[in-house]
């Protein structure tokens, strides 16, 4: 095929048939490459002043970049023109109401004989991604826990309304290992989404070093993308199992990519699965996704041959952190005000509590604990 790229090996034995006086029909059909290419290169090759020679003692990327100078599309003089425009470009998209035909529009005004639309939008892309390179993560066993709510919610139905419940689906997952976890649980509260990472900690067997999950209110009260403010009950929790939580930054998904990545696979391997199946209480639907999530991290990788739960037990579960001796217990803070009666009245229990009459009429800084039965979990 004409215009295809050639081996440089291959370049040199070009060469020296040519120096020896071939023909460009002969070269290509002895080296079986498309006589087009032959003349391209024959065409280049007039245009150095260089001895075949000396182009042969040439190593192999020197010679290359020789035939080679880059995509033509840079080599224009119309790309030199609008590369001269493109940070002024930028800062004209980010204006309201500005558009790419506008800028494209205003573009041919300066220089008719430019880009039509479409390159000149491909230009405009190619510096956008080159602003946002990715590179491939590495993670050490045991460092990073990525823990999330799923986008799709789940249901069971109450047994004696009749009513379908809708609950929300907690999911985590070790980036090491890929070795995931997932949970329904009533919603997307403090309370129970640190209840859902409680039980995942205990089925783990042990706590990371970092916890990073999304900017969820139940773990993050101020997004930033420098030093996003904690809930002060999540600093607690982190404190009591040793760990450091490391909020994903709002708005970048690739910070958090693996466990957004696990989602997409439990929607087709857990969720999927269950779309035929009725619960009756969420104890039933959470015994259902743990056997299908079981069966997930046992399932091989499609290019490795072993599954996320060998990986996890072989290389990464001896890497966790032990588990404190007691589970942690949620404390709640509130600013309440003395009453003349020296109490104070909590409003989660609508119990009187009394104070220290010293405090009468000023606003205290209330901590106190609050035991939900249904949140026991089981040792």
């Amino acid at each position: 095929m004409a215009g295809k790229l050639v081996v440089m090996s291959r370049i040199k034995q070009l060469l020296r048939l040519h120096q020896s006086g071939a023909s460009n029909r002969k070269i290509a059909r002895e080296l079986g490459i498309d006589k087009g290419t032959v003349c391209d290169y024959i065409r280049k090759l007039k245009t150095f002043d260089i001895p075949i020679d000396d182009l042969l003692l040439l190593d192999d990327p020197v010679l290359e970049g020789k035939f080679s100078a880059g995509t033509t599309a840079y080599t224009d003089k119309r790309f030199d023109d609008l590369k001269g425009l493109l940070p002024w470009l930028e800062k004209e998209l980010g204006r309201k109401h500005v558009t790419r035909h506008l800028l494209w529009q205003e573009y041919l005004t300066k220089y008719p004989s430019g880009y039509r639309y479409t390159q000149f939008c491909f230009h405009l892309n190619q510096l956008q991604i080159a602003r946002k390179p990715t590179a491939v993560l590495t993670h050490a066993a045991g460092e990073k826990l990525f823990v999330d709510f799923a986008g799709d919610t789940m249901s069971h139905i109450d047994i004696h309304t009749g009513e379908v419940v809708t609950v929300q689906v907690f999911a985590a997952c070790l980036p090491f290992s890929g070795y995931s976890f997932v949970m329904c649980v009533e919603s997307q509260k403090t309370e129970d989404f640190l209840y859902a990472l409680t039980c995942c900690l205990r089925a783990l067997g042990g706590c990371p070093k970092i916890l990073v999950p999304d900017n969820l209110k139940a773990a993050v009260i101020k997004a930033d993308r420098y030093q996003p403010t904690l809930n002060r009950v999540m600093e607690d929790f982190a404190n009591h199992y040793n760990m450091v939580v490391l909020p994903a930054r709002a708005g970048h998904p690739r910070d958090k990519a693996l466990v957004e990545n696990q989602v997409q696979i439990i929607y087709s391997r857990v969720y999927a699965k269950l779309r035929h199946h009725r619960f009756f209480s969420l104890d039933q639907l959470n015994l259902a996704v743990s056997e299908k999530t079981l069966e997930h991290n046992q399932t091989r990788f499609q290019r490795r041959d072993y599954t996320r739960e060998e990986k996890f037990l072989a290389d990464e579960k001896h890497t966790l952190r032990a588990l404190p001796p007691t589970d942690f217990e949620m404390k709640f803070y509130a600013e309440l005000r003395v009453g003349n009666n020296n109490c104070i009245c909590l409003g989660r229990d609508h119990h009187y509590y009394s104070v220290p009459y010293a405090y009468t009429g000023e606003k205290v800084q209330v901590v106190y604990w609050y035991d939900d039965p249904a949140r026991t979990i089981a040792k």
